[in-house]
């Protein structure tokens, strides 16, 4: 008990105590990883450096993501592991040639080296890749929160004009990774006594992946010179505008843009690949062998890498992504339930298992366990994180309310401390929960505003799902705890623009829900269903004598095929080939199918879900889980209704 509590951070540890563990095991992981990649660089002989040196993409994701990455480090380390790789696959495939006689001995060598190079080359440049492309998606969430760094701006800056007093402000009002870089500029400014306060320079790093950015700085930065009053706050208002037009007219060409490639890869990966599979009878009239090696390692591999690349593109292509706060183990409300969702798991599977063969067959019991096994695993686990996901969002969308009538209270000459708790009382719901806690806090322990709202074991605290616009919130309140009376209409200012982000976050929701709702569909209910019809079309293939070639060898299995030309007739290979393309049957092409489309249901569930509302590991795994129990379902019961009406 006490290993498993230590281990998991529960039980005897408090949630401040959960916090430090957890924090603790990922520096312990970064700290393998990162002497990993400094032994793999070591191995990597100096006279390749030339040939792997980093370029200036990849050193710029290193400094993003983490600036104790090497780029040197990691671009030697994927040339260590691409050669391991391809000496591996040399020596396996150079084998296989030669045991296998399934091609010339002369051409063994030439055929393993050029598979050794193809792995080997694809490792350096998959592992090469993978930090530019994490560095991609967080730069995709940063720009999320550009409209809440210049709103927070915005917001100090009708308070004071002072841009270093407001970089200093908006730095500390979240911790993405645009707050992380104004922080950083705001630093540096103050070394170097930048009048600016970095706001150049940060707008600056910026304009290259979101040129709106410096537009708003520079009219931020002239509202410092205007003159009080209208001017200056008509300026800080257009600084605001731009960022936020700027996200809603990325989102809407984005929307546009992306029919075209999904119809494409609606088209090409799921109903193409279906539609060939009811084919298959028509291909045994015919006469056209297809060796099942070939067909399942079209269906399983080959199809699922396609489309699972395509979708990767698509989502890198997304120009915003809002960031959410992050639900785990740690957070208090989240109960541990994993060995709830094991149970949940193996019941399920057990259960599918048993009730494939009476809808469809045999040969359905893989595919019905493995989707609902793994499906309800998901839902069963991620269930409470989910329950806490909505709560922290529906919190958020009443944050506006709370600073609008916060602002009017606090305009009118009341205090911050003392108009938190009637504040609290007009709301309902979890914000005023939230605000009532807090209020609680601050008068039990004597804090300070912002600490009874964000500090360890607050509602809105690092493990209650702080960041974002609560962040910033947070901020907002405590700056006016501070300013008093002349930060009430600024409060109502910053509601305002909460209410406008979260219309704009609406509105890209719906330009992308066509799209994403088909997607769905197709990939929980539809392609399921098509490709269970399909297999039952191709369960012809027995009275067809299995998929083949013509003749007698058609009707053997591939065991069959061997034996009976071993015995001295001279066409033991080909006889070897056929029996083996005989062996293509419904038995064999119900898993097959079945597996594609379990990974169809969840490839193009992540990617409906990741367009519309990020790549959220709660959310997104929820809906994958409740893909593969209905993909599952609907992949055996089309079967089953075709299956009835073709006899």
């Amino acid at each position: 008990m006490i290993g498993r509590d230590w281990l998991t951070g529960r039980g005897w540890l408090g949630g401040e105590s959960r916090s430090r563990v957890h924090n603790w095991s990922t520096e312990v992981r970064r700290g393998v990883v990162r002497r990993g990649l400094e032994t793999a660089a070591s191995a990597w002989p100096d006279r390749y450096a030339d040939w792997v040196d980093p370029d200036e993409e990849l050193t710029r994701a290193c400094a993003f993501l983490d600036p104790s990455l090497d780029a040197e480090q990691i671009t030697a380390a994927a040339a260590t592991v691409s050669a391991l790789l391809g000496a591996c696959t040399f020596a396996v495939a150079l084998a296989w040639s030669l045991l296998s006689g399934a091609m010339l001995p002369s051409l063994a060598a030439p055929f393993a080296s050029g598979v050794a190079a193809a792995v080997g080359l694809t490792a350096f440049s998959v592992t090469r890749r993978a930090p530019v492309l994490a560095a991609a998606i967080g730069r995709t969430r940063a720009v999320g929160d550009a409209a809440t760094v210049t709103s927070a701006l915005a917001l100090s800056l009708r308070l004071a004009p002072v841009p270093e007093r407001a970089a200093r402000f908006a730095a500390t009002a979240g911790t993405g990774p645009l707050h992380r870089s104004l922080r950083e500029h705001a630093d540096r400014a103050a070394v170097t006594g930048d009048p600016d306060g970095g706001l150049s320079a940060f707008a600056a790093e910026w304009s290259e992946w979101f040129p709106a950015l410096d537009r708003s700085v520079a009219l931020l930065l002239a509202a410092v010179d205007a003159e009080t009053g209208d001017d200056r706050t008509r300026l800080l208002e257009r600084a605001v505008d731009a960022v936020e037009d700027d996200l809603r007219e990325r989102t809407a060409s984005f929307a546009g843009d992306l029919r075209a490639p999904v119809t494409g890869l609606y088209a090409f990966g799921v109903l193409l690949p279906l539609a060939l599979v009811g084919t298959l009878p028509a291909a045994v009239a015919a006469g056209v062998p297809i060796p099942p090696r070939a067909f399942a390692a079209t269906y399983d591999l080959v199809l699922p890498a396609s489309v699972a690349t395509a979708a990767g593109r698509l989502l890198l292509r997304r120009p915003v992504a809002i960031s959410a706060p992050r639900i785990d183990e740690t957070h208090p409300d989240v109960s541990e339930g994993r060995g709830t969702a094991l149970l949940a798991a193996a019941t399920a599977a057990v259960a599918g298992w048993f009730v494939a063969p009476l809808v469809a067959g045999e040969w359905a019991s893989p595919v019905l366990a493995v989707g609902c096994g793994l499906g309800v695993g998901l839902c069963v686990h991620l269930h409470p994180r989910r329950e806490v996901r909505r709560s922290i969002d529906e919190r958020d969308r009443g944050l506006s309310d709370a600073l609008a009538l916060l602002g009017r209270r606090v305009a009118d000459g009341e205090s911050v401390e003392g108009a938190l708790p009637a504040v609290a009382s007009s709301l309902s719901g979890p914000t005023a929960d939230a605000l009532a806690e807090a209020s609680r806090r601050r008068s039990a322990l004597g804090v300070p505003v912002e600490n009874a709202l964000a500090g360890d074991g607050a509602p809105f605290g690092p493990a209650r799902g702080s960041g974002g616009r609560a962040a910033g919130a947070v901020t907002a309140i405590a700056t006016a705890a501070t300013e008093g009376r002349p930060a009430g209409d600024a409060l109502v200012t910053h509601a305002d623009r909460l209410d406008a982000l979260a219309s704009a976050e609406r509105a890209a929701r719906r330009e992308l829900a066509t799209v994403t709702g088909t997607l769905r569909d197709t990939a929980a209910l539809f392609g399921p269903l098509v490709g269970g019809a399909t297999v039952a079309l191709a369960g012809r293939l027995d009275d067809l004598g299995g998929l083949g070639g013509s003749g007698t060898v058609g009707l053997h299995s591939a065991t069959d095929g061997i034996s009976s030309t071993g015995g001295g007739t001279g066409h033991t290979a080909a006889g070897a080939v056929a029996g083996e393309a005989a062996a293509l049957s419904p038995s064999l092409v119900g898993p097959v199918v079945g597996v594609y489309v379990l990974s169809l249901a969840a490839t193009l569930t992540v990617l409906a879900t990741g367009l519309e509302r990020g790549l959220d590991r709660t959310v997104v795994g929820y809906r994958v889980g409740i893909a593969l129990v209905t993909a599952s379902g609907a992949f055996v019961a089309g079967h089953a209704a075709v299956a009835m009406l073709v006899g």
